[in-house]
């Protein structure tokens, strides 16, 4: 059975810097791409970077530039460097398999606030 973790979340203030990270356990990671979404309240989840298993990134245009995926298969570990956030960047953050999603993890929160 596949589990996903997320850690990293906390709070911090506009301009800040976190980074997220998902633990994989239970399937070969490296043969998959991977995704991170959010879900802020009373908002639709929402796609926010994607990595290939051939390390290929995307982004949406609302955090290209500022936000960073990257995966650390020897680790089984996917990451979401987040830079310059913003308080619209205030969500829970989850991180899943692209395409086809595992269960869910818990997610990991980011409040960004002055």
């Amino acid at each position: 059975q596949v589990q996903l973790v997320e850690s990293g979340g906390g709070v911090v203030q506009p301009g800040g810097s976190l980074r997220l990270s998902c633990a994989v356990s239970g399937t070969m990671f490296r043969f998959y791409g991977m995704v991170w979404y959010r879900q802020a309240p009373g908002k639709q989840r929402e796609l926010v970077a994607s990595i290939t298993s051939a390390r290929l990134s995307n982004y949406p245009d609302s955090v290209k530039g500022r936000f960073t995926i990257s995966r650390d298969n020897d680790k089984n570990t996917v990451y979401l460097q987040m830079n310059s956030l913003e308080p619209e960047d205030t969500a829970v953050y989850y991180c899943n398999r692209a395409g086809a999603p595992w269960s869910w993890g818990q997610g990991t929160q980011v409040t960004v606030s002055s």
